[in-house]
């Protein structure tokens, strides 16, 4: 810890009130705009050097101090590229989308939204967020993602979002690369949340009330950090949406064929391990992003696969045990699921006003998200780590427009970021009276992960515990109990075609 930082952690840090602050990347200097006046942005914050020409596909350096460094729009989001076919995200709901032509390989930075000239004294709460994406997609300037609205509101937190590299770039698999360096987009999400570490309390933020939250392959990543790191998680606190490290989504390809195959394709093959991956640094990101969008758009076979391996030391293949036997970092942690997560999964539905196939759409909700973050739930209780378990129902006509997607994969986060009324209509006053309920319990975790949710009501897990269910039927919140939430997953009821509880 440098001297900085320690007199800051002692002494209490006031909140920001400058627009141009120092850091280990270099003074920056960031914006205040119209539309959220009380709050100081600071956006595209380089935390690692640029990972490009022989810096690609090498895990993530801290970026050396620079000259001055605006702060004032977003960075480059990393390279990417969406399907071209229908779905709830690209055809209703294109706000959960990264924006067109935003992103590049220069794309590891931060993005910092603090209170400003907050009156307090002492630093306030962090929450770190990780964007989900099935490691594929995300960045950090998705409109529904952006926490402006919710800084306004509190006044007192501020939210990062990390971003970190994706599908052939961040996890590549390939033959020229050891087993420890394949996990890239992993390894830069712990570097920048060493850079918040370092530097938060330039901005008024609390580097000892750090909490790490992401949605998706975003929640899997918290958890995958949550036993990466045990023994110096920085963080005080976990929030995983949708997501675990028991989620199955990964790649098993252990003679890098996927890699081989994309290298062939720019006439990079037949050489040796080391020369491959050279030659691939001299490919442009954009071909190698146009050839797999290509690819993927055709249903070309073989299909290709680029997501995170078992690599001992960013992922594991025994989370159970490791639980079981301590070997993560215990901290509380909010566990849980949206109602309907697989609708968003299922083919989608020609014409649109037709229903998915409801077998696909329960067994995606049970298989992938619900039963894994009950399995997850158990393993924590069993060690005495502490759990605090929802479950999202809301059903909100402007996020999501069609009768059959209700609480789809993802759509509780435009009311926890505060950007539910930014697209097809304004927000109902019940969906705001939610919004600012998911909220408020984010923020009590933040502050105080052992006993801000108990205070208001939410208890942490025991199987005879209720578990708090959210923006269902005209409630806010209100009570459903753990067994009830785990009935779809016990024995029979859990084989595919159960209902998910409602």
């Amino acid at each position: 810890m440098n001297i900085l930082r320690l007199a800051l952690c002692v002494h209490g840090a006031r909140a920001i009130s400058t627009l141009t602050v120092e850091t280990t990347s270099g003074p920056v200097t960031g914006l205040i705009n119209g539309t959220t006046p009380n709050v100081a942005q600071f956006l595209g914050i380089p935390f690692a050097e640029p990972p490009v020409g022989e810096r690609r596909w090498l895990p993530s350096v801290a970026k050396s101090r620079d000259g001055h460094i605006d702060a004032t729009r977003f960075g480059l989001g990393c390279p990417q590229f969406q399907g071209n076919g229908s779905s709830v995200w690209a055809t209703d709901a294109p706000q959960f989308n990264t924006p067109a032509n935003t992103t590049g390989e220069d794309c590891l930075s931060v993005n910092i939204w603090a209170p400003w000239q907050h009156n307090g004294t002492e630093g306030l709460p962090v929450i770190a967020w990780i964007y989900g994406g099935a490691f594929q997609t995300g960045a950090g300037n998705i409109e529904y993602q952006n926490p402006s609205q919710w800084i306004e509101r509190s006044q007192k937190h501020i939210v990062v979002g990390i971003n970190y590299r994706l599908n052939i770039f961040g996890f590549p698999n390939a033959a020229g690369l050891q087993d420890d360096e394949q996990n890239l987009g992993l390894l830069d999400q712990r570097l920048g949340l060493e850079w918040i570490r370092d530097n938060i309390a330039s901005f008024g933020g609390d580097p000892a009330r750090i909490t790490l939250w992401g949605q998706s392959a975003g929640a899997m990543s918290v958890d995958y950090y949550n036993f990466a790191y045990p023994t110096d998680p920085i963080v005080h606190g976990l929030i995983m949406d949708s997501g675990n490290a028991l989620l199955q989504l990964g790649s098993n390809d252990e003679k890098h064929t996927n890699f081989t195959f994309v290298s062939n394709h720019f006439e990079c093959g037949n050489l040796s391990a080391s020369s491959e991956i050279d030659c691939m640094r001299n490919v442009s990101s954009t071909a190698i992003i146009s050839y797999l969008k290509s690819y993927s758009d055709t249903k070309a076979t073989p299909a290709l696969s680029f997501n995170p391996i078992v690599d001992n030391r960013t992922k594991f293949a025994n989370y159970t045990a490791r639980a079981l036997a301590k070997d993560f970092t215990q901290v509380p942690a909010i566990a849980g699921t949206t109602s309907m997560e697989g609708v968003a999964f299922a083919p989608y539905p020609n014409p649109p006003s037709a229903a998915p196939n409801i077998t696909i759409a329960n067994t995606a909700t049970l298989d992938l998200f619900l039963c894994p973050t009950v399995k997850t739930t158990h393993n924590r209780h069993a060690v005495s780590a502490m759990t605090f378990r929802y479950l999202y129902a809301g059903n909100f006509s402007n996020i999501a427009p069609l009768w059959w997607e209700g609480a789809y994969h993802s759509s509780e986060l435009p009311l926890i970021f505060g950007t539910s009324g930014i697209a097809r209509g304004e927000s109902t006053p019940f969906e705001l009276e939610v919004s600012r309920k998911m909220q408020d319990f984010w923020l009590a975790f933040a502050e105080d992960p052992v006993d801000g949710l108990p205070k208001m009501g939410w208890e942490a897990y025991t199987p005879e515990n209720d578990a708090v269910l959210i923006g269902y039927d005209g409630a806010v919140t209100q009570p459903i109990a753990e067994s009830k939430v785990e009935a779809a997953c016990d024995g029979a009821a859990g084989k595919p075609g159960a209902s998910p509880p409602s």
